[in-house]
């Protein structure tokens, strides 16, 4: 049996402003026609009796025509969201490789992230690695990283 990575899911309030965050702090480019679902086979998939679903997908840089994307959905009904944290189990954070850390940090802080911690270098193995958790205008958290 094949397998092949696709697509990570980000559950967004917005999906709208959250699409366009991505889009223009992180290059990710729009894919496909974006999606406004709902009826007895979604409720049936989701789970849920009467949800619908809406947003796009968007190709993550650095992977060309054919590479993963990141999933923006806005499920109905929506319940409250837990408290962003980098210690929460499960889905913990989508990570970007930048030229400099700093420069993205502020980037994603001017357009309406926030900062989790401080912009740090540790080794991994013989190399040293710069990086930070930042989140996105929603709270997801994010990690960029240098080395």
């Amino acid at each position: 049996m094949a397998i092949r990575y696709v697509h990570t899911n980000l559950v967004a309030r917005d999906w709208r402003a959250l699409a366009a965050f991505y889009c223009d702090v992180f290059a990710c480019v729009p894919v496909g026609p974006e999606r406004d679902l709902a009826g007895p086979a979604v409720a049936a998939g989701i789970g849920v009796a009467g949800a619908s679903l809406a947003g796009v997908h968007l190709r993550l840089p650095g992977h060309g025509d054919h590479g993963p994307t990141l999933e923006i959905y806005r499920y109905e009904p929506q319940p409250a969201a837990p408290a962003p944290s980098v210690l929460r189990p499960g889905f913990g954070h989508l990570a970007f490789a930048v030229d400099d850390v700093v420069a993205m940090r502020a980037r994603v802080l001017r357009a309406g992230g926030s900062a989790v911690g401080e912009v740090v270098t540790t080794s991994a193995g013989p190399r040293s690695i710069e990086w930070c958790y930042v989140t996105d205008p929603e709270g997801n958290v994010l990690e960029l990283q240098r080395g």
